[in-house]
Formats: C-alpha cells, sequence, structure tokens
C-alpha cells in the first residue's frame, strides 16, 4: 500500500465543494486522515480566497490510477479545465506524494513544486505528516514549515470549520 498525500483546495462555492469532495475522496479510497482547512488568498491571479487542506489515504493503487481517479472527482465537481492555469476552481485536487517516489514527466511531478512553494499546502502537510520527510530534501515537513517564509503568504486556520456527522465515519482530523 501507498501512502498518499493529496491538497485539496475550492474557491466557488468552498465550504460545500470540499465536504462534497472530501467525501467523493473517501467513496474512492476509504478513511482519509485530513488536516485543518485552511482559508488563503488566491495566488496567481485575482480572485476570491480559497479554503484549502491535504488529506491522506493509504492505496494499492497505481500512480496513474490515483491520478486519473482525482481527475474524475475534478470533472464531477464542473472542475474546467479550458482557462486560464491560476484562475477560480469548483475543485482542484493536486497529488502531492506518492510514498517516496521521485518522478518528472511533463504529465506529472512528484514531489508537487508547491510542497515547497505555497503555505496553503505545506502548511497543511505539516499538520498530518510532520516528521514525514520530503523525497529531495530529505527535511521533515514540520521543520519545512517552521523554515517557511510564514509572513509572506498569510493564511487563517478555520476553527470553526467542522464536518457533517454523516462525515465523521469517513475522517480522522489531525
Amino acid at each position: 500500500m501507498a501512502q498518499i498525500f493529496v491538497s485539496i483546495g475550492s474557491n466557488i462555492d468552498r465550504e460545500n465543494n470540499i465536504r462534497s469532495g472530501v467525501q467523493a475522496l473517501y467513496q474512492s479510497f476509504g478513511r482519509l486522515r485530513l488536516s485543518s482547512v485552511y482559508d488563503s488568498e488566491a495566488v496567481g491571479f485575482e480572485g476570491d480566497a480559497f479554503y484549502n487542506l491535504v488529506a491522506h489515504f493509504d492505496s494499492d493503487q497505481t500512480v496513474q490510477s490515483v491520478v486519473a481517479e482525482l481527475r474524475d472527482i475534478e470533472d464531477r465537481h464542473q472542475r474546467h479545465r479550458d482557462g486560464p492555469r491560476f484562475s477560480s476552481r469548483t475543485l482542484d485536487i493536486d497529488l502531492l506524494l506518492y510514498d517516496d517516489l521521485v518522478l518528472d514527466s511533463p504529465d506529472l511531478c512528484l514531489p508537487r513544486d508547491e510542497i515547497l512553494q505555497s503555505a496553503f499546502v505545506l502548511a497543511p502537510l505539516a499538520e498530518v505528516a510532520p516528521i514525514l520527510k520530503h523525497p529531495l530534501c530529505g527535511e521533515s515537513y514540520a521543520d519545512l514549515w517552521q523554515q517557511f517564509d510564514q509572513l509572506s503568504q498569510p493564511m487563517t486556520r478555520l476553527e470553526n470549520f467542522s464536518w457533517h456527522p454523516s462525515e465523521s465515519t469517513a475522517i480522522s482530523g489531525s
């Protein structure tokens, strides 16, 4: 079984799309461990703020199969792919880590670059996997987050974001 970490984000009907996206992940992959949900400004374009989090799950699916399933979940949430790369999203689910796999191809790079570049990815990843080490630099995600310029990308951890009772069997917090 591979340890898989994905980032989840939405800035269109964000609470509903985040909840629905997490449920779809659970239906596809089983039990999830989730970070807190963070509210952060759009990066790379002018737009509404995002809700972001990281989910961890285990799967025996191949990396290609996992990516295809993530894309299918986005498509079922009316994700539009015909606009600019940096734009509003109903649901954005990105594969961050697939075990310690290092891959650099035109279709997929692992570990995902945003881990080291984006607070809205690194902070929740450090929350769910603080002692896990980045496959390239060898540092733990907790250490990487401590070293990150946190003032450069402000965000707010949503203390009041709670999962519905019907969702509680699918997830566990960090």
